[in-house]
């Protein structure tokens, strides 16, 4: 952003401006940086995806149909990882480099230079990560949590994974760093933090969070990189470390990381819900707060994935109460979309559809996510397929049609144009039902107890296994449709009007909340 000055100081107006690869490798432009973070999750989104076709393909019957049970487990664990780190993150960084700027009237991100560098990170550390395939031993093999002592067993797999990791944490360090300082220094005059739009304020929240965890995730990963290489036993038993310490390091990063990816998606449907019911959101303030207590909680309830380890029962008593505590703020949430949307002049054009399938199926992983924290009930349903549908109810139907939702949302303000109504509609369908048959059997296979993460299972299993398959091939699929429509929206197509979702003219889409600021930043000298 800042100006080009020749030689005696004076504006240069004809600075060089890269144009070609140039332009995208070095540019310091919030929105460019934005499409670069969305485009490349996508492909790592399509790339983790493929991996789970692996998985399914080989579960459709009992037997060993085409992988061995080794690269099985890598396809288990890459796909966690690469959508995790690859897929949801990055994306919702790319909404947040988008959006920011422009909802909080600032002229670009505090750190631009920053900016630029915590996307080009990523692409290395994304073919690090998926070149661990091809190293002899092949990629991680342990479950994306890479358990110790399991982890510190495998092939160099292991280490460009530990690798990549390390990578992709900088990168959101910077990106978190660069959020929060362009939030609470770069607003608009009259632009206070309580009339920020809510997918700014969830934005400044999970920034926090990834700033405080991430280092917490470096620390485990390379005190596994030490155990493996250098002699230490922080995991060994057997030289007086303990496997368990690696859990507890590794989900008191784990928990909060859960929350880093679902928090931008309450802010995204904060957006929406409002737009299309052409009604202020319901409960501002409450949203704010509820935001904060679960991004507060979500650190004191990492051992609930832990209750099998052998903890004592006041502290699986303390983490169950904690777990079962984070519901309230959740609840105050979903309570506020609801009463938005009553008696609300609704319309649903593609955005708000995802918004409303997103309440009802995040609502349903947010009750199964309840039964998993009871401890007693987890004991049986521990490892199993029902904490797979669980978690892919709160990430796929949660984080993921948020991110739909989303995009539908502000495309026609990112290229100008509309995207294709029919289409987007055929894509949420398809996505809801196909989504449905492929994680809705899991619960069913969880509670008659088919363990997770193995390529083989007994014949019982096969009518749920097959239907889940068919349904994960589907989803697959349906979102080749959402590709077609972007590459189509950005082509070309009717032109976006200044306010593409009509009547939707509550302060929503102009990102102003009211009072709008009294002068613009146009008016004001911008020191640099």
């Amino acid at each position: 952003m800042s100006a080009v000055l020749d030689n005696h100081g004076h504006h240069d107006d004809h600075a060089h401006h890269p144009t070609g690869i140039m332009r995208w490798i070095t540019t310091t432009n919030h929105k460019d940086i934005g499409t670069m973070y969305l485009w490349f999750s996508f492909t790592m989104l399509l790339t983790g995806g493929t991996l789970a076709l692996g998985i399914r393909a080989e579960l459709f019957e009992p037997g060993m149909q085409f992988w061995r049970p080794e690269f099985f487990n890598s396809l288990t664990t890459m796909h966690g990882l690469i959508m995790v780190f690859g897929a949801i993150m990055p994306a919702f960084v790319g909404f947040a480099n988008w959006q920011i700027p422009m909802m909080i009237g600032a002229p670009d991100m505090a750190f631009a230079r920053m900016n630029n560098w915590s996307f080009w990170l990523l692409p290395p550390a994304a073919i690090l990560l998926v070149s661990s395939f091809f190293v002899p031993g092949g990629a991680p093999s342990g479950g994306w949590t890479i358990y110790a002592p399991l982890s510190t067993q495998m092939g160099p797999g292991m280490d460009l994974g530990i690798f990549a990791l390390h990578i992709m944490g900088a990168s959101s360090i910077m990106g978190s760093i660069n959020i929060v300082t362009t939030i609470l220094n770069m607003r608009a005059p009259g632009m206070t933090l309580m009339k920020m739009p809510l997918f700014v304020w969830t934005w400044l929240i999970t920034a926090y969070l990834l700033i405080a965890v991430m280092p917490v995730l470096a620390g485990a990963i390379t005190m596994l990189l030490t155990d493996r290489h250098f002699g230490t036993s922080f995991f060994n038993a057997a030289g007086g470390g303990d496997p368990v310490m690696f859990q507890h390091i590794f989900w008191f990063f784990g928990h909060p990381e859960v929350y880093i990816m679902i928090l931008p998606a309450f802010g995204i449907v904060s957006q929406v819900i409002p737009a299309f019911a052409r009604k202020p959101l319901f409960g501002y303030a409450s949203m704010v707060y509820a935001t904060s207590s679960i991004a507060i909680l979500s650190f004191i309830v990492w051992a609930h994935h832990m209750f099998t380890v052998g903890m004592p029962v006041a502290g699986q008593l303390f983490f169950m109460y904690a777990t079962v505590l984070i519901a309230v703020p959740t609840g105050v949430k979903v309570f506020n979309w609801v009463a938005t949307m009553w008696k609300g002049s609704m319309t649903f054009e593609t955005p708000m559809l995802f918004s409303v399938g997103f309440l009802f199926v995040f609502s349903m992983g947010g009750f199964t996510g309840l039964i998993c924290a009871i401890a007693p009930i987890d004991y049986q349903i521990q490892d199993t397929y029902y904490v797979v549908a669980h978690f892919h109810y709160v990430l796929v139907a949660g984080s993921l049609f948020a991110l739909f939702s989303g995009t539908y949302f502000w495309i026609p303000k990112w290229t100008g144009h509309m995207y294709n109504e029919t289409l987007g509609k055929w894509h949420f369908w398809l996505s809801m039902i196909f989504f449905n048959i492929t994680f809705f059997p899991m619960h069913f296979l969880g509670l008659a107890g088919m363990p997770r993460r193995i390529p083989d299972y007994a014949p019982q299993f096969t009518d749920f296994n097959m239907l889940a398959t068919i349904g994960a091939f589907g989803f697959g699929l349906s979102q080749l449709i959402f590709l077609a429509v972007i590459l189509k929206c950005i082509k070309g197509g009717e032109k976006a009007p200044a306010n593409p979702w009509e009547g939707a003219d509550t302060l929503e889409w102009t990102h102003l909340p009211s009072p709008a600021p009294y002068h613009s930043f146009e008016e004001q000298p911008i020191v640099k």
